[in-house]
């Protein structure tokens, strides 16, 4: 193994841009002797010669001088790249950040975060993926993804969990089905007979199904749609009922600006959580780990404040 050093790096990615060792040297604010010194220990450790060096004409590159200072220029801008991203200094949060969130999650998410957060960490750049269960976990685990949002579900024990808000089965109606009018909380056994439009998707579809079967009931699905908004615009037209995972800033209308109705269920209930997850062979790093307590902090407030109007005098959603 060649014996190397940064520094022997940085004077070859340096070198092609003088004429003379004294131009080379004073850029690199050392002696024109140390260079030269330098210079024969780099060529010693490449086995050939990699500059000319004449008194009379200065210093040209070889060709194996050229293509060893290119490469030495890209792996110095990359040493600069990481020592520039990844020390976390004075409080300044920078670099890279590539997270994930479950497909029916992330219109009530990614947008509060992609407008609140960058601004508080402006040399922080901010990646997303939406996907399911089957995209998000492999992308996790090979290193795609930073960490990712999903409702702790069916999850493998392998990875780490941080909750980022608590949240609960729904019953999304269309507001003239004659169960929206009922003053209690509803019951599986009331939308048995029901026409459902199953939301599709890992670990969604079997979570439901399971709902249905503790309890020996059936559910009478119509549909079966790989996308949430399409649930609620079939619900929207009154052809069917949804069951969806309570979220933070649930606008109670259709793609389609048709109203929609949410209804709890009554005990026992199916209270669930909103998690950020990661490998658990793997520490989040600090921009990471402000990306996840933002989020934390921000859907929890919204949370909040949709339960508290969620439970006014006339709200059946309670």
């Amino acid at each position: 193994m060649s014996g190397f050093s940064l520094r022997h790096l940085q004077i070859m990615a340096e070198l092609p841009e003088h004429d003379t060792l004294g131009s080379a040297a004073s850029e690199l604010h050392i002696s024109e002797s140390a260079l030269s010194q330098a210079l024969n220990t780099i060529e010693r450790l490449a086995g050939e010669q990699l500059c000319l060096r004449r008194k009379a004409h200065g210093i040209t590159m070889t060709a194996s001088g050229r293509y060893f200072s290119s490469l030495a220029r890209k792996i110095v801008a990359e040493v600069e790249d990481l020592n520039a991203t990844f020390p976390h200094r004075e409080g300044v949060l920078r670099g890279p950040v590539r997270f994930g969130c479950f497909a029916s999650l992330s219109p009530h998410l990614i947008p509060a975060i992609m407008e609140g957060f960058p601004p508080l960490h402006p040399r922080v750049q901010v990646s997303v993926q939406v996907g399911t269960h089957d995209d998000l976990i492999p992308a996790l685990n090979s290193g795609e993804l930073d960490v990712a949002f999903v409702y702790d579900l069916m999850l493998p024990p392998d990875l780490r969990k941080q909750v980022v808000y608590e949240t609960e089965m729904q019953v999304l109606l269309h507001p003239q089905h004659p169960l929206a009018a009922l003053e209690r909380p509803l019951q599986l056994r009331d939308l048995v007979d029901e026409p459902m439009i199953m939301y599709e998707s890992t670990p969604s579809t079997d979570y439901v199904l399971q709902l249905f079967a503790a309890q020996s009931l059936d559910p009478h699905i119509i549909a079966s749609l790989p996308q949430m908004i399409l649930v609620s615009a079939m619900v929207g037209r009154g052809l069917g009922y949804g069951m969806l995972m309570e979220r933070p800033n649930n606008a109670q209308l259709s793609l389609e600006g048709r109203a929609l109705a949410f209804r709890r269920l009554s005990p026992p209930n199916y209270p669930n959580s909103v998690v950020a997850i990661s490998p658990r062979h793997t520490t989040l790093s600090p921009r990471v780990q402000a990306l996840v307590d933002y989020a934390t902090d921000l859907m929890g407030q919204a949370m909040a404040e949709q339960r508290a109007l969620a439970e006014l005098p006339g709200s059946r959603s309670r």
